[in-house]
């Protein structure tokens, strides 16, 4: 066990972990759904609907069975990665019991239909009206819960001390992610080759004006050091919690300087949402191939933008069809949102590696020293080369055949639900280790004034106009 010690990192086993997951769900492959009972939170009006099991293989099971089952599991497999790292499993296992059912009940309150239903499905679930917010709202509710146990009870947060691992938790859903990103890819490939070129084009050059901008505001303006802009810029520039969290890892900040940033996506992901599809459909509804650019490359969070874009996507075929009687296809909007957001989530492996040669040759790197390859491995996230892993699996799989393809949406669909969990642990952990007295020293009013100057100074302006660049003139099929 010493041994192990000397070697296995946190990093480390997030990268195994996450793999080991993903290799659960592979064996839907082999015809096994060796992951469809765990437990997938709905969109409700009635409490009875609240949980469900992740497949259609495991519907005949209770929703509140999947969700014992899904934190027997849950709670066996962190016990174990726990015990490999030297933590105390049976305090870990009781501190767990707490964050994972406080975690699960926010996720549930975010899932309420007057807060998540988007405008397509209001009426569906007879309701008069929805924020519109969709299921993330419920990371949310989890992060100011978790603020509000740290801050407020502190009695009450200590007793879920051994499970405050937020960092862990995030890398094994990056890991899983891969997986999703290499599916959605290979929908992508069928699409459009127009929108796809026209994707790849836009994300480019808003990604480059973006990064180099908000790490210029950063450090000139609000005088943060290198530690502190470099995450914020990958944050606020490719696709929030997960880049920022990757970033840290390639520089080598403390875990604090990640954590914080994913915590102002979360909450500046929600403003947009509740904004920007509703610009979209009084501005551009004439251009509704450049609102769902706008979506994908304003919106920093992965749901986020994927829903705002589905937001504009029925707020926009709405307006029309009233003030026109054309009707789009659906899905269209949608689809351009998902594919800038696609490619804008590869450049997160890309982006670590390109960081951690910076840092290791021209900013961490001694007078007279010469940069290592090795040096730059080291600490390059093990995460991030499982989430490019997931990605190269899934993409060249899932790109041979329909077949395979519909086999890979079958492996996302039960391995989306532990990623979606393992967010959820992410926020409510990162919002109980928020000591607020402590953030406002460490700068997290300064941070959220460089987040607020950035994305309505010039990243939202920017991306609506490489947007109207890439797809003015572009038009959805006419049903």
């Amino acid at each position: 066990m010493a041994e192990q010690k000397r070697w296995l990192t946190e990093d480390k086993l997030a990268l195994i972990m996450g793999l080991f997951l993903f290799m659960l769900g592979m064996l839907t492959f082999a015809g096994v759904d060796a992951l469809g009972w765990a437990v997938k939170t709905n969109v409700w009006v009635t409490a009875d609907k609240i949980f469900g099991a992740a497949t259609g293989t495991y519907k005949g099971l209770p929703g509140y069975a999947a969700l014992l089952i899904t934190f027997v599991f849950i709670t066996t497999f962190l016990s174990v990665g726990v015990k490999f790292l030297g933590g105390d499993v049976p305090k870990f296992i009781k501190s767990f019991t707490l964050v994972f059912f406080i975690s699960i009940a926010c996720y549930a309150a975010g899932h309420y239909a007057q807060i998540a239903a988007t405008p397509d499905k209001v009426e569906k679930l007879g309701i008069p009206w929805s924020l519109g917010l969709t299921g993330e709202a419920g990371f949310i509710i989890a992060l100011l819960a978790g603020i509000f146990f740290g801050n407020i009870t502190p009695g009450f947060a200590d007793k879920m001390k051994e499970a405050l691992r937020p960092e862990m938790y995030i890398k094994i859903a990056i890991v899983i992610l891969g997986a999703e990103l290499g599916v959605k890819a290979v929908d992508a490939l069928g699409l459009a080759s127009s929108v796809i070129f026209r994707g790849l084009c836009a994300i480019v050059e808003a990604y480059l004006i973006y990064w180099a901008l908000v790490y210029y505001v950063a450090r000139k303006h609000f005088k943060f050091s290198r530690e502190w802009a470099a995450p914020l810029a990958s944050g606020i520039s490719i696709c929030g919690v997960s880049a920022s969290i990757a970033t840290g890892g390639a520089i080598r900040a403390r875990p604090v300087v990640p954590i914080m940033v994913s915590s102002l996506v979360v909450v500046f992901t929600c403003i947009e949402m509740l904004i920007l599809p509703f610009a979209a459909q009084y501005f551009l509804s004439g251009d509704p191939m450049v609102a769902g650019a706008w979506m994908g490359l304003a919106v920093k969070s992965d749901g986020g933008a994927i829903a705002s874009g589905a937001i504009a996507d029925a707020l926009i075929r709405a307006k029309v069809f009233a003030d026109t009687g054309v009707m789009y296809q659906e899905g269209w909007v949608t689809m351009t949102a998902t594919t800038i957001k696609i490619f804008i989530d590869v450049f997160i492996g890309i982006w670590s590696f390109i960081l951690a040669v910076v840092w290791c040759k021209y900013i961490d790197c001694k007078p007279g020293e010469r940069m290592k390859f090795s040096a730059v491995l080291d600490r390059f996230p093990r995460f991030v080369l499982g989430y490019v892993i997931t990605f190269l699996i899934m993409l060249a799989l899932c790109a041979t055949g329909p077949d395979l393809l519909k086999f890979g949406k079958s492996t996302i669909a039960s391995t989306n639900v532990f990623r979606g969990i393992f967010f959820l642990l992410t926020f409510f952990t990162i919002g109980l280790v928020s000591n607020f007295k402590k953030l406002w020293a460490e700068g997290i009013g300064r941070l959220a004034a460089v987040y607020v100057v950035c994305l309505f100074g010039f990243i939202i302006w920017i991306g609506l106009f490489i947007s109207w660049l890439f797809f003015h003139g572009m038009k959805p099929p006419v049903v």
